[in-house]
């Protein structure tokens, strides 16, 4: 196997450091809103508990407009000559609480480490599958899905765990609805079939009451219309017409783009839009890297089988951690570009790469001056930042540290902000 793998669909089941209480410091100021604690679990029970401001209903009542979402950080501009921080985002790709209960396990592991993370949603998974027929996916027939539908208690959990992330801080992205990839997929849509797919996506999560029935969940404590600002596509395919319906949307980032280089992300289409790659990041034991996420784990080490070899699983699972780990320290260690890394809540051979994810997690958290933030975090942090600083930044190559220090690379850019 050679080279980099894009992540493919597999089957319909198959898809199914710290930030804490910081306070400013010379390379931004990072400070949580909402509670003091910082501690990402303070919001409530199984459903996130109650928001503190009374609710406004949206539509059917299946989102509130709560305000402000708790446990944001406030970023400043960095002071001429700052080493910056490292961030590190973990997103995923599906979003769903299934039997094995991956969501709820991964934000204990943020809470644990005082992390923020992004959750990429796939608006059929609030559709209930006896109402699929209101999906009307581009260039398919009515109700088709490459991922299927969730059972009537899975999309009952996953709304709790959706719920609850966004109270503990956490962003809701979206992941679309039917996962098409390949040469009859995402790849070949234009920018009004994109707006289509968006608008249903939407559609499904704010109507959930409409359309499951459910009477004892409490709204999702969010505007979607408003918090949606980024998601990724299906198989990382069709971004090129995805950007100008973004643009149109005011979304503020787009992380579909395969195999990017561990360098400082700038902005496309226009200068409106953020790219997140996934990167390229080294692989223990291979002469080549592999792309930033799960799949494309699974895919060099078990040629595309999720029941793989079971006495290599042990192995496999160092090799993973040990290459998000070694992704994590090149970039610590030179450029501080931002990390990025995608998954998925599955259990492809054995389960092995959720622990992976989690003990480079612990393995990172570690390290002085990492910010585990989601997307839209990020986002604030860099356009919180002066031009000149990020584009300084942006000429070091992966790996490569400042000529002369942090210091005198960064010393005569920027101004302190006021």
């Amino acid at each position: 196997m050679s080279g980099i793998s894009r992540r493919r669909v597999l089957t319909a089941g198959a898809t199914a450091g710290a930030l804490g209480a910081l306070s400013a410091c010379s390379n931004g100021s990072w400070t949580l809103g909402g509670s003091s604690s910082g501690d990402g679990v303070k919001d409530g029970g199984a459903d996130g508990g109650a928001p503190a401001k009374p609710l406004k209903l949206i539509g059917d009542g299946s989102t509130a407009d709560t305000g402000a979402q708790p446990h944001q950080p406030k970023a400043t501009r960095m002071a001429p000559g700052t080493k910056p921080p490292q961030f590190v985002v973990f997103s995923w790709d599906g979003a769903g609480e299934l039997s094995n209960k991956l969501f709820s396990r991964f934000r204990k592991v943020a809470a644990d480490h005082g992390a923020k993370m992004t959750f990429f949603l796939s608006g059929i998974y609030t559709l209930p599958e006896s109402k699929k027929d209101l999906y009307r996916p581009p260039q398919h027939p009515v109700g088709a899905s490459a991922i299927g539908y969730l059972s009537d208690r899975h999309i009952h959990n996953t709304l709790q765990q959706v719920r609850a992330a966004w109270l503990e801080g956490h962003e809701i992205g979206t992941h679309f609805n039917g996962h098409f990839c390949g040469s009859d997929g995402v790849r070949n849509w234009s920018p009004a079939e994109w707006r289509s797919e968006i608008d249903q996506a939407m559609d499904f999560v704010t109507k959930w009451k409409t359309n499951t029935g459910f009477t004892d969940l409490e709204p999702l404590p969010f505007d979607y219309g408003k918090e949606l600002i980024g998601g990724r596509t299906p198989c990382l395919e069709g971004q090129a017409n995805l950007l100008p319906t973004a643009a149109a949307l005011g979304w503020k980032y787009d992380a579909s783009s395969p195999g990017g280089l561990q360098i400082w992300p700038g902005k496309v289409q226009g200068n409106r839009i953020w790219d997140f790659p996934l990167q390229s990041i080294p692989f223990p034991g291979h002469s080549f890297q592999v792309l930033s996420m799960d799949y494309n784990m699974m895919y060099n080490q078990s040629a595309g089988n999720p029941l793989g070899d079971k006495t290599q699983y042990e192995a496999w699972r160092t090799q993973a951690r040990d290459s998000y780990v070694a992704g994590f320290e090149r970039a610590y260690s030179t450029n501080r570009a931002p990390f990025f890394i995608g998954n998925h809540f599955e259990r492809w051979n054995g389960g092995i790469y959720m622990d992976a994810v989690e003990e480079a997690i612990g393995k990172m958290a570690q390290y002085d001056d990492v910010r585990f933030v989601s997307f839209k975090q990020l986002v604030a942090w860099l356009e919180a930042q002066d031009p000149a600083v990020l584009r300084t930044l942006r000429t070091l190559n992966p790996g490569q540290e400042p000529t002369g220090g942090w210091g005198e690379f960064l010393g005569a850019a920027g101004t302190p902000s006021s």
